[in-house]
C-alpha cells in the first residue's frame, strides 16, 4: 500500500479546484500524471467516466470511490481528496467528503487487488474514516491509509481475512443450535472496490445476526471458488453483483436473494433477514433467479429502466447475426445481381467455376443467419428477464412470430411474454423433490406451451396485422413525412453514440430488413448514414482546428476516420466523454441533416452494416454520399464554433495564456 499512495497523491482541500465529480477526478488524476502513474490524462478520465456511467460510485457515509482499470495506468495507484462542501457521487445519503480515486492497470495482478480490497474493507470502519476526516496534513492522511489504523496494508488484509468466519464456533463456546449458514457472491464491473466492500458489509452484518457467512468475491482478475462442502451445507444464498455470477449453477435449489452490489453494501442486514425468511418458507430460486446485470438488479430501479435493459439484452445478442447475415446477403447481391434471390438451393445445384453459384452460396448462408434475428431477439430479451430458463420459451415465441409473419414487433412481444411467464413460474412454491428438474424440464415445458399458445392463438395475429400496417406505412412514406422520420432517426442515432437510443433506432431499421420494402430500405439507409456522421465530424474537426483539441483527441481523430467510414458511431465517444455539452449537440445536428437528406433523396440500403464499404449496394449512392458529407459539415462547423466560443471566454491570465494551457489539456466539461 505504501507504494500506491504518497503525500503527493493527497489533496485535503479539493474544493479549491473541484466542485463536481468530474472535476474532482481530474484534480486527483493530475497528481497521478505528475508522478508518472498515469500516461494519458484524458484517456484515463474517459475510462473513469465509463465506469461511473455503469453505476454511481458514491457510498453511504460520505464516501466516493471513482475507480477503473485502464491501459493508461502504469502501476496501481490511489489518490485521496477531502472536500469540506461535499461532492455528489450519487450516494443515497448525499455528497461525499472523502474521495478515493483508484487507478489499476489493465492487467493488475491478484496481489495488488488484495491490497485494494483491504482499503475497500477499511472504508466500512467508522474509526478509520473519522481519522481521515480529522487528519491535519497530507502526510498524516497518507500514513493513515497506508497503515490502516496502525496496521500495514498487508496486515490489514490479513486481519480482514482472519476475521472472516470460516467454520463453526469454537468448542469452548458452542452454539445452542445449528447456526444458519449463508454463502454469498459479490462482484462489480472492475472488481476493485464495491466487490470487497459488499463482502465486508455482509460479513459484519452476519456476525451481528449470529449467522455464518462465507463470501466468494468475483473480481475481474479471477476468483477462488467456494469449498463444495461449505456450499453444500449452506442454507441460503445472497448474490450482490453487477456482472454475471460465474458458474451460477453451483447454487441451484437454494433460497436466494439476488440484488445489485450496492445493496450488499448499504443494507446487508435486510438482505440476511430476507434470505432467512425465504428459507423458512421453503423457497428455492438460485437456479432461475433473474440477473441484475440485465434487469437493473436493485429494487430501486423503475420499470422503465428494467424494460430498457431487457430490450438491450436482446438487441445486443441480435447484432452479430445482423452483421454477418446482412453483409453476406449484400455480397450475394453485389456478385450475383438483384435476381440472386431466385437462384436454386446450392445444396442441389452448385457449379464451382460459376460466380453466380458462389453469389447464391453467400446469399443463402446470409439468409439463414438472418432467419435467426427474431428468435434471437426474443430469446435474449427473455434471458435478460429470467436468465437461462427464459431462453427456450423466448426462442419458441420468436419462431412463432416468424411463422405467423409478426416480424420484429412479434419478437419483442414474444420475448417479454416468455420472460414474464418464467418469472411467474419462479414465484410458485415448489416441493423439494421437484427442484432438481425445474430448470431443465418443468420450466421449459410449461413456459414454451404457454408462450406458444399466446403467440399462435391470442396476440400473434393482432401483432402481425400491426406489423403489416407499419410496413405499409413505411412503404407509403414520401415528402415531408419521410423527411421528418429521417430527422428523428438521425437525432436518435447521434444522441448517445451507440447507447440505448442509438440501438433502438438501429433495431427498428434492421427489423424492416427481415421483409424488405422500399420504405424499410430507405429507413436502413438513413440510419446508417446518420450513424457515420459523429466520428467523421470529430475526425475532420481535429484536422482543420487541431488547437481546439488535446493531443490525445487529435490522435483519436485519426482513428475516427476509419471508424466513421465503417459505421462505428462509438468512435465519437472519447470526444463526447471529455466535452459532452458541445460534442453531442453538434453530432445530433449533423445526424438530423443527414437523415433528412437521405430520406429526401430516396436512398435505399439492403446491408445493415458496412458504412462506406457497401456504397455500391446503395440506391442513389452519389446522393447518399452528399447527405453524409452535408451532415459531417454541419457537425464539424458546430463543434468548432462551440469549442471556439469556450476558448474565447476571459481569464485572469489573458486569452493567450488560456490558449496555451488548453493546448495541453481540455478543461472539465461544464
Amino acid at each position: 500500500m505504501s507504494e500506491m499512495i504518497t503525500a503527493e497523491l493527497v489533496d485535503l482541500e479539493i474544493d479549491r479546484s473541484a466542485g463536481t465529480k468530474e472535476a474532482a477526478a481530474r484534480a486527483l488524476a493530475e497528481r497521478m500524471v505528475s508522478l508518472g502513474r498515469v500516461t494519458d490524462l484524458d484517456g484515463f478520465l474517459a475510462d473513469v467516466a465509463a465506469r461511473e456511467a455503469q453505476m454511481p460510485t458514491g457510498l453511504d457515509g460520505g464516501i466516493g470511490i471513482p475507480h477503473c482499470r485502464s491501459a493508461h495506468v502504469t502501476e496501481p495507484t490511489l489518490a485521496f481528496g477531502r472536500s469540506a462542501d461535499g461532492i455528489d457521487f450519487g450516494a443515497p445519503d448525499g455528497p461525499a467528503d472523502l474521495i478515493f480515486l483508484i487507478a489499476a492497470p489493465a492487467g493488475a495482478d491478484d496481489a495488488h487487488l488484495t491490497i485494494l480490497s483491504s482499503l475497500a474493507r477499511q472504508l466500512m470502519d467508522e474509526e478509520f474514516t473519522s481519522a481521515l476526516r480529522s487528519a491535519t496534513d497530507a502526510e498524516s492522511a497518507a500514513a493513515l491509509i497506508t497503515g490502516g489504523n496502525g496496521r500495514t496494508g498487508g496486515e490489514a488484509a490479513a486481519g480482514s481475512a482472519a476475521e472472516e468466519p470460516t467454520g463453526p464456533q469454537p468448542e469452548d463456546d458452542p452454539p445452542s443450535a445449528e447456526p444458519f449458514r449463508i454463502v454469498a457472491v459479490t462482484s462489480c464491473p472492475t472488481g476493485i472496490a464495491h466487490t470487497y466492500m459488499a463482502a465486508e458489509s455482509l460479513e459484519s452484518a452476519a456476525r451481528e445476526a449470529g449467522v455464518e457467512i462465507t463470501v466468494e468475491t468475483q473480481g475481474s482478475a479471477g476468483f477462488t471458488r467456494l469449498d463444495p462442502a461449505v456450499l453444500a451445507a449452506a442454507d441460503a444464498v445472497i448474490f450482490a453483483h453487477d456482472v454475471p455470477v460465474r458458474e451460477k449453477d453451483r447454487f441451484a435449489g437454494k433460497p436466494t436473494v439476488d440484488v445489485g452490489v450496492k445493496a450488499g453494501i448499504s443494507r446487508p442486514a435486510e438482505l440476511i433477514a430476507e434470505v432467512r425468511a425465504k428459507a423458512a418458507r421453503g423457497e428455492a430460486t438460485a437456479d432461475v433467479g433473474p440477473s441484475p446485470v440485465d434487469n437493473a438488479g436493485d429494487s430501486g430501479d423503475g420499470y422503465g429502466t428494467k424494460l430498457r435493459k431487457w430490450l438491450m439484452s436482446g438487441v445486443s445478442y441480435m447484432v452479430p447475426f445482423v452483421a454477418a447475415g446482412g453483409l453476406l446477403i449484400a455480397l450475394g447481391f453485389a456478385i450475383g445481381g438483384w435476381k440472386i434471390d431466385k437462384a436454386p438451393s446450392v445444396a442441389e445445384h452448385f457449379v464451382w467455376t460459376d460466380t453466380t453459384s458462389w453469389a447464391a452460396l453467400l446469399f443463402q448462408i446470409g439468409g439463414l443467419a438472418f432467419a435467426f434475428l427474431v428468435p434471437v431477439l426474443a430469446g435474449y430479451i427473455a434471458y435478460g428477464m429470467a436468465d437461462r430458463p427464459g431462453l427456450v420459451p423466448g426462442f419458441v415465441g420468436g419462431s412463432v412470430a416468424v411463422t405467423i409473419n409478426a416480424g420484429f414487433l412479434g419478437g419483442l412481444a414474444a420475448g417479454l411474454i416468455a420472460g414474464a411467464v418464467v418469472m411467474g413460474i419462479q414465484r410458485v412454491k415448489i416441493p423439494t423433490v421437484l427442484r432438481g428438474i425445474m430448470p431443465v424440464v418443468v420450466i421449459p415445458l410449461i413456459s414454451s406451451a404457454v408462450v406458444g399458445f399466446l403467440m399462435f392463438l391470442v396476440i400473434g395475429k393482432p401483432i402481425a396485422s400491426l406489423q403489416s400496417a407499419l410496413t405499409d406505412w413505411l412503404e407509403g412514406l414520401s415528402g415531408a413525412n419521410a423527411i421528418i422520420l429521417g430527422v428523428i432517426l438521425g437525432l436518435m442515432m447521434c444522441f448517445d453514440l451507440g447507447g440505448p437510443l442509438n440501438k433502438v433506432a438501429y433495431a427498428f431499421a434492421v427489423g424492416g430488413l427481415a421483409n424488405p420494402t422500399e420504405g424499410s430500405l430507405k429507413v436502413m439507409a438513413a440510419v446508417m448514414a446518420a450513424g457515420m456522421v459523429p466520428p467523421l465530424a470529430m475526425a475532420l474537426a481535429t484536422t482543420v482546428r487541431g488547437r481546439l483539441f488535446t493531443k490525445t483527441e487529435r490522435e483519436n481523430g485519426k482513428a475516427a476516420w476509419f471508424l466513421g467510414a465503417s459505421f462505428i458511431t462509438e468512435g465519437a465517444i472519447p470526444f463526447a466523454a471529455a466535452d459532452p455539452l458541445r460534442v453531442i449537440p453538434a453530432s445530433m445536428a449533423g445526424g438530423a441533416v443527414t437523415g433528412a437528406l437521405s430520406m429526401a433523396f430516396g436512398c435505399t440500403l439492403r446491408a445493415p452494416h458496412g458504412g462506406i464499404f457497401v456504397v455500391p449496394l446503395i440506391g442513389q449512392p452519389l446522393l447518399y454520399l452528399v447527405a453524409i458529407l452535408a451532415g459531417v459539415g454541419v457537425s464539424t462547423v458546430s463543434v468548432i464554433l462551440l469549442k471556439g466560443a469556450r476558448k474565447q471566454a476571459p481569464s485572469e491570465s489573458g486569452a493567450k495564456a488560456e490558449e496555451a494551457v488548453t493546448e495541453e489539456r481540455v478543461p472539465a466539461a461544464v
